[in-house]
């Protein structure tokens, strides 16, 4: 990423790349997580459907960024089971949608693509702040970066803050008592655990920070 916020798509494709490993890396983790108030089976549905969307990004002709994020997006939302692949799935369609019509796709595409992406996890999962879900990760790093921007900080700087917010979020969901999705089913007992959903969002973040700051930390 360049001082103006500017992304290749080798970047952004790197990206996805990264996000894939991560998710691979931690699959039983957050399996383990799923176990104790969801399906146990966030980790591995994730990590298939990350799978599929970078053979889908693989086989794509040229580096056009729209068309390979809305072929992950459209990958996850075959091939992922439960509510994930549509939610992330419509996410990542987002993220393609933003980058059309463009010259070039930068940060403040990718925020708006953020943007867009949160209001369809709403619209599909009726949930909102609090309830323990993903959106508790995403919306404190769509708010982080929306403020980093407007006062002028560098595009880095506003990326980690956003990594640095969805992480403070996802850890925020462990006294939560979940509203929505298959924890809700718990009722008081989904309190004292952290959200899958919450933790995969967070790590969807930090991913941009490792591969678009210099120096990112994972």
């Amino acid at each position: 990423m360049d001082e103006a916020g500017r992304l290749s798509y080798a970047e952004v494709t790197g990206w996805v790349r990264r996000f894939a490993a991560v998710v691979a890396g931690n699959r039983t983790y957050l399996t383990d997580l799923d176990s104790a108030i969801g399906d146990a089976d966030h980790g591995a549905n994730l990590d298939r459907g990350l799978q599929a969307a970078l053979a889908r990004i693989e086989a794509l002709e040229g580096e056009d960024v729209t068309a390979a994020l809305r072929a992950a997006g459209s990958a996850l939302i075959s091939t992922v089971g439960g509510a994930s692949g549509p939610l992330y799935g419509s996410l990542f369609l987002q993220f393609g949608a933003a980058a059309a019509g463009h010259d070039w796709y930068g940060l403040i595409e990718w925020a708006a693509g953020l943007d867009a992406g949160i209001a369809a996890i709403v619209r599909l999962g009726k949930a909102g702040p609090g309830d323990k879900t993903m959106l508790d990760a995403l919306l404190p790093a769509r708010d982080a970066i929306a403020v980093a921007l407007a006062s002028g900080a560098q595009p880095a700087a506003a990326v980690r803050a956003a990594a640095e917010a969805a992480e403070d979020g996802m850890r925020a969901t462990i006294p939560l008592v979940a509203r929505r999705g298959r924890a809700s089913y718990l009722g008081e007992r989904s309190a004292g655990h952290q959200d899958p959903g919450a933790t995969s969002a967070a790590m969807l973040i930090r991913a941009a920070a490792d591969v678009w700051v210099a120096g990112g930390q994972g």
